[in-house]
């Protein structure tokens, strides 16, 4: 596997096989790490990620956001190890030793660390019965995962240059809720763009909608979509 460099990570935020792999061809050169969720997983598993990289090799982001006791957790990391992703995804929330249970699975990959989802607000989370805003959470949470065993965390690009400051540069950050000034907000709720999430200090940006939307043009307009925001970034 080259070394990466993209800071793109696409997410592949569908359940049909042919599309995932219409989205890769498309933006070839462009992105070197796809996103893979539960979407996809649940529907096609590791038989479908591997038919996936037949038709191109990459680097994955295995979003599947593990939470459960310690046990259970190393189980489902030693389940998919093999599927080699660079980042595979936990709950902070989950609590140290859960954390830490994932790391000692598989210390080859990225354990990393799912702080405060970005769909979240300060009211929804009061609602839930956190007192803290989404920011003093998500640093709380990156402070933990971090000193648990997790090797990257996922964060608001609200929270990235508080947490950065919290975990220094051993740690990478990934941020979602990244959104060009021309694109919708969809479903979240603390966002920045492509260009400011780099600069406040996220390594990685997760990007679905703003660039998946323009397969609907061409394969080519997708791919120029994403190079478009690559290009923003310098």
């Amino acid at each position: 596997m080259q070394k990466t460099k993209s800071p793109i990570i696409l997410a592949l935020d569908t359940d049909e096989l042919q599309t995932a792999i219409e989205w890769i061809e498309a933006t070839a050169g462009a992105v070197d790490i796809y996103k893979v969720g539960l979407e996809f997983f649940l529907k096609h598993g590791a038989a479908g990620l591997r038919e996936l990289r037949d038709i191109r090799d990459f680097e994955l982001f295995l979003d599947l956001k593990l939470h459960d006791i310690p046990n259970t957790v190393a189980g489902a990391v030693r389940s998919v190890r093999d599927l080699q992703p660079r980042f595979l995804t936990v709950h902070a929330s989950g609590g140290s030793a859960m954390i830490k249970a994932a790391a000692e699975a598989a210390p080859s990959i990225a354990i990393t660390a799912v702080t405060v989802l970005t769909s979240l607000d300060s009211q929804e989370l009061s609602t839930m019965g956190i007192a803290l805003p989404p920011l003093d959470f998500a640093v709380s949470l990156a402070r933990n995962a971090a000193i648990s065993g997790a090797r990257a965390i996922v964060c608001s690009p609200m929270e990235v240059a508080e947490i950065r400051n919290v975990v220094g540069s051993n740690l990478e950050i990934i941020t979602p809720g990244v959104r060009p000034a021309d694109s919708e907000l969809g479903d979240q709720s603390r966002v920045m763009t492509p260009r400011e999430a780099i600069t406040a200090g996220a390594d990685f940006l997760v990007i679905g909608r703003p660039i998946t939307s323009y397969y609907a043009q061409s394969p080519q307009a997708m791919h120029e979509r994403a190079l478009q925001i690559l290009e923003s970034l310098t």
